[in-house]
């Protein structure tokens, strides 16, 4: 593969060099040097915890701005069930998908209709005595991504189902073509609280190619919306999931959904690699499906997304008992046409430490490593600018670092050179006298 493709980018002007970013990243992406973080693309995943702990706002998401949709004659928007979250006292999905269609959009499929047709086929594939357990949820990319750096043992595990995101990407152009519409004038825009879905759509890793034509930040979208929404009294007959569908953007309601009663679901990228240790040492044996959200809340939580996870959880329970009752749905032949809901590539194991291309070099190097590491104080400040030392010690080896960055090496080189000069500030040429 070529370049690798991130959202999350770092706004340089803005960063001052503070360690919050290291210390936090899952996957070891970032190092600070020269008073400056650095991600290493090779190691993100793109979920968004530097983003959250930047106390400047120097990483952000980068995603598509609202007019990418005026490059393509029929603009379709699939929003995430998370957007329906951000508005308060609003119960009725169709007020915010007709406000879609004002903005701009021809048309407005949900995101959540997909997720409950990938828990159908979920279901029927969970079935499969062939799949090892526990299964593990595909639908979070920054998760399915992080088992290919830590647990790549664990990948066979993953459950090789498309998202839903580019499921409903599918169905949409396979509907429209079919009523006439040419290939490339429609132009799909995926709605997203999630960086590493936007990653995930530029850059797809188990499919050919991405249905999805851009994506646009929940937070954009939002401020666009609200003034939009006050003018809406008569809502279009647009909606078309259910309770389960839309829960999809919480924590449990994938597990929920496929009525799976041996589940377990967890979210926050941290919790998700104390279970992930678990089954890769064999103690969660006993469990039929994991489901792992990087995010605390899931989707509800992203990076990307405008209100707290917990105030979003409150009204998510809200749109979900209104939708119970809601028997008004859009009723069109959406589905018709059958689409390919599985992986076509193979997930590879990401290898993101590479110390020599020449086997003999990198076992050395590796001895090498371990020396270092050794002389090390191990208690992982972090004020080196590597989030372990450890890290520090790779660095150093790589040659992108010295072992003088550690502070405690550098004040015990200090002390052996201040004492260096005392012995030789003693010493004096035979030439002159001791006395003078």
């Amino acid at each position: 593969m070529g370049e690798i493709l991130h959202s999350v980018k770092l706004d340089i002007d803005k960063c001052i060099g503070c360690t919050d970013c290291i210390k936090r990243c899952p996957t070891e992406a970032i190092r600070v040097r020269n008073g400056k973080a650095h991600i290493m693309d090779e190691r993100c995943i793109d979920c968004g915890m530097c983003i959250r702990v930047c106390r400047n706002h120097a990483k952000k998401a980068v995603t598509e701005p609202l007019d990418k949709i005026n490059d393509y004659a029929y603009k379709v928007a699939i929003p995430a069930p998370t957007l329906y979250t951000q508005f308060r006292n609003i119960v009725n999905p169709n007020i915010v998908l007709t406000a879609l269609k004002k903005l701009g959009f021809d048309e407005v499929f949900e995101v959540a209709k997909a997720a409950e047709i990938i828990t159908a086929e979920s279901k029927r594939l969970l079935d499969d005595k062939n799949m090892p357990k526990p299964v593990i949820s595909s639908a979070c990319p920054a998760i399915v991504r992080l088992i290919q750096i830590r647990f790549p043992s664990l990948i066979p595990n993953i459950l090789p189902i498309i998202s839903p995101k580019e499921a409903m990407a599918r169905y949409a152009k396979e509907y429209l073509m079919g009523i006439g519409i040419k290939k490339e004038d429609i132009g799909v825009f995926f709605i997203s609280p999630c960086a590493a879905k936007v990653t995930n759509s530029k850059q797809p890793q188990v499919i050919e190619e991405s249905y999805v034509d851009g994506v646009i930040s929940l937070k954009e979208i939002y401020l666009k919306l609200v003034p939009v929404i006050k003018t809406i009294d008569q809502p279009e007959r647009l909606q078309m999931s259910n309770s389960e569908g839309i829960g999809w953007a919480h924590t449990g309601g994938e597990g929920n959904a496929s009525g799976i009663e041996n589940h377990i679901a967890v979210d926050g990228i941290e919790n998700v690699i104390k279970i992930l240790e678990k089954v890769e040492n064999g103690k969660l044996d006993d469990v039929d499906f994991i489901e792992c959200l990087a995010c605390v809340g899931g989707c509800l939580g992203g990076p990307l997304a405008v209100e707290n996870a917990f105030v979003s959880s409150n009204r998510m329970d809200k749109i979900k008992k209104f939708n119970k009752n809601n028997l008004y749905k859009r009723d069109i032949p959406l589905f018709d046409h059958p689409i390919d809901m599985y992986w076509t590539k193979p997930l590879k194991t990401k290898q993101v430490l590479k110390l020599d291309d020449d086997m003999e070099k990198a076992i050395e190097k590796l001895e090498h490593l371990e020396e270092i590491y050794n002389q090390l104080p191990k208690i992982d400040c972090g004020s080196c600018g590597a989030p372990t030392c450890r890290a520090l010690a790779e660095d150093i080896v790589c040659e992108n670092a010295h072992i003088e960055d550690c502070v405690f090496m550098l004040r015990e080189k200090v002390r052996d050179m201040a004492e260096q000069m005392v012995t030789l500030s003693q010493k004096m040429p035979p030439s002159i006298s001791k006395d003078s």
